[in-house]
């Protein structure tokens, strides 16, 4: 079972992705704020980290990104958003943007984002062997 961190600040939506996701099949832990996500990525390992874009502050979101990307384990990592405006900037030119309100393309994306993952490392250590 894939784990996966959850972090959005408003709890309605925390649990409701959180509900979907372990319906899915998946292992979810939740973290309601960008500090909470941080000690956690720094305690377990995730193949997925899907966080809010805006929290407690409109970079709180892109710092629990920032930062699972710095993890020796490599995370797969999306943004969560209801509203992105397209003009709007996005942090880093390979983040991807999960809209919840699609659930089929939800489930779609979580499971196409961990199976990316899964063929990096696969290569990573095959390169590792071969070297």
């Amino acid at each position: 079972m894939a784990r996966v961190l959850l972090v959005d600040d408003n709890p309605a939506s925390r649990l409701t992705l959180q509900t979907l996701l372990q319906a899915g099949g998946y292992s979810v832990d939740a973290a309601a704020s960008a500090a909470e996500a941080v000690g956690k990525l720094d305690e377990q390992e995730y193949e997925l980290v899907l966080s809010d874009l805006g929290m407690e502050s409109p970079e709180a979101g892109y710092r629990v990104i920032a930062h699972a990307r710095r993890m020796d384990y490599s995370p797969a990592t999306a943004l969560i958003t209801k509203d992105h405006d397209e003009s709007e900037p996005v942090y880093g030119s390979d983040s991807t943007l999960v809209e919840p309100e699609d659930v089929q393309g939800l489930f779609t994306q979580v499971a196409d984002l961990i199976s990316a993952r899964a063929r990096r490392r696969v290569r990573r250590q095959m390169r590792h062997t071969a070297a």
